[in-house]
């Protein structure tokens, strides 16, 4: 077997990889790992619809991605015993789109809606009378000869999932009756996440190299598998076969994940901020030039990171890197306001 570096590093999963992502998907509550509060608000939640024999309130979960929004969405239909049906925001362009999807559900049936808070104006209008009275107007025709006509629709469930959840407008939000907000995970949940995903994909994971994976894993549980794949593959093609710490730590390297986990991106804008630009303060787009990537991708990808880490600060002026960034590189902080400031 060679070692087939351009497969490993493609951006589009493999078959392999996506049928791998769906098998580790917990099916109930009881196996979801991690997210504590939120795991026990639901659990009321659908514990409560099922012995009231109807379908749970309208469910909005909230928080950055791959903390597991869609697992959650699929666990509310199995709890319940229901059918999923799954759309996202972008794909709903019109009202039409929408209306053809809901005249389609089935009674108790759940409506997951990825990125809700990118639905079209007309699709969330709509929405807020399909999720309040289970009504849609239907409109035929077009000018002074168009007309409304309603159409009554079955109980169902609303499952949202927005990483913004500050550009949901107020009426929209508000149709929902349980709102769990997600946080990231602690290493030694992650740490559970990579032992269930190890005995599921069949890896000999030993547990020290499990935290050196998790510990690298910012927080985040599909990160975290998507790296236990790759010390899988460095594993069976260079290593031994087992994923040890050898092999964890040497995967790691070849994908340029530090033990901070940082990527190439993240230290490429840090080196940005000091090198080029002193430290700072400096606007996206410049950061985004000095990098070669589009701004839009600075500020989604590697900024969140960076400042939870407390790695960059933001200031009316723009991005300032902090002493933690510059000691995290091996550089010598600047004397004055800047090393003060962020000290």
């Amino acid at each position: 077997m060679t070692f087939d570096e351009e497969t490993l590093l493609a951006a589009e999963a493999s078959e392999l990889e996506r049928a791998a992502e769906a098998a580790l998907r917990p099916r109930r509550l009881a196996e979801f790992v991690g997210q504590p509060v939120v795991r026990d608000q639901l659990s009321l939640v659908l514990e409560a619809a099922v012995a009231r024999h109807r379908p749970p309130d309208h469910v909005l979960l909230a928080g950055p991605p791959g903390l597991g929004k869609t697992t959650l969405a699929m666990i509310v239909a199995s709890e319940v015993g229901a059918s999923l049906r799954l759309t996202s925001g972008p794909a709903i362009g019109h009202a039409g789109d929408l209306a053809a999807i809901l005249s389609g559900l089935q009674e108790n049936d759940v409506l997951f809606i990825d990125e809700i808070h990118r639905l079209a104006r007309p699709a969330e209008e709509m929405l807020y009378l399909a999720m309040e009275d289970f009504r849609v107007d239907v409109v035929v025709g077009k000018g002074a000869g168009a007309t409304s006509i309603p159409l009554a629709l079955p109980p169902f469930t609303v499952v949202g999932a927005t990483t913004r959840a500050g550009l949901l407008p107020a009426p929209l939000r508000d149709r929902f009756g349980f709102t769990g907000h997600m946080d990231f995970y602690s290493t030694e949940d992650l740490e559970r996440v990579l032992t269930r995903s190890a005995r599921l994909l069949g890896i000999e994971l030993e547990p020290t190299a499990g935290h050196v994976i998790a510990s690298r894993s910012r927080g985040t549980p599909r990160i975290a598998n998507r790296l236990l794949r790759r010390v899988q593959d460095w594993a069976q093609v260079r290593g031994n076969g087992r994923a040890d710490v050898a092999s964890a730590e040497a995967a790691l390297r070849v994908f340029e994940v530090d033990p901070r986990g940082l990527d190439r991106l993240d230290r490429s804008v840090l080196r940005a901020l000091c090198l080029r630009f002193g430290g700072g303060p400096v606007g996206l787009t410049s950061v985004a030039m000095a990098v070669g990537e589009e701004p839009e991708t600075v500020e989604t990808v590697a900024e969140p990171f960076l400042l939870r880490e407390g790695f960059i600060a933001r200031t009316p002026r723009g991005r300032v890197a902090t002493r933690a960034a510059w000691e995290h590189l091996g550089l010598t902080p600047p004397s004055g306001e800047t090393a003060v400031l962020f000290d």
